[in-house]
């Protein structure tokens, strides 16, 4: 029983049980939040557009009926009629696209804020030698405060990397080649039969 609790604790205190979390928790909230702006101001003024054209109703009143029953004050009963409903699809419809527009306005909003904020925090840090940089310049005997030098090293670092990486790859692709020749696929051996048919045929 205590295994089974120590396991337990250190599921729900995993980093990303608590993300998720504080994630679904704040998904309801904001779907509330949206849910209310589409509800209780984008749609009535769409509604509002709408019933200018199609008149009193909006989109709330556009049926198609099947079977219509008329009570005895000669007005339509809707709860004995057979219909199709619209107003009602048009109205998912259009909450869906308000939804999606809302989410996309504030979703785009945020994405922005955090390249400014990524963009900032480069451009602060940009320059800077960490730590690890400064290490290894010191072990080089380079001056870090000597920007020249710092620059030439680190320069010279990156070709350097990039002639290795360059190298690995031909290297690696040399090895697959050879290891091809060695043993061939059928499609190999099909193709060595092409070319020596077309050898003779010459």
């Amino acid at each position: 029983m205590k295994k089974f609790f120590k396991e337990f604790k250190t599921f729900i205190t995993r980093g990303n049980v608590l993300d998720m979390a504080v994630g679904i928790i704040i998904g309801g909230a904001f779907t509330a939040i949206v849910t209310a702006l589409t509800t209780y101001i984008l749609t009535p003024i769409i509604n509002w557009v709408i019933s200018l054209i199609f008149g009193d109703g909006g989109i709330g009143a556009v049926y198609t009926f099947l079977v219509k029953t008329v009570d005895s004050n000669g007005a339509i009963d809707l709860a004995n009629s057979i219909y199709i409903d619209w107003g009602a699809f048009i109205g998912a419809i259009i909450n869906f696209l308000l939804v999606a527009l809302v989410l996309f306005s504030i979703i785009k909003t945020i994405n922005k804020i955090k390249e400014n904020n990524d963009k900032l925090i480069n451009g602060l840090s940009k320059g800077k030698l960490t730590k690890e940089q400064k290490a290894e310049l010191k072990a080089a005997g380079v001056n870090v405060k000597d920007k020249a030098a710092v620059e030439a090293y680190l320069t010279k670092k990156a070709a350097e990397e990039q002639a290795a990486k360059e190298q690995a790859e031909k290297e690696a692709e040399e090895k697959a080649k050879a290891e091809r020749l060695a043993n061939p696929t059928a499609e190999d051996l099909l193709k060595d039969i092409k070319l020596l048919l077309e050898k003779q045929a010459k």
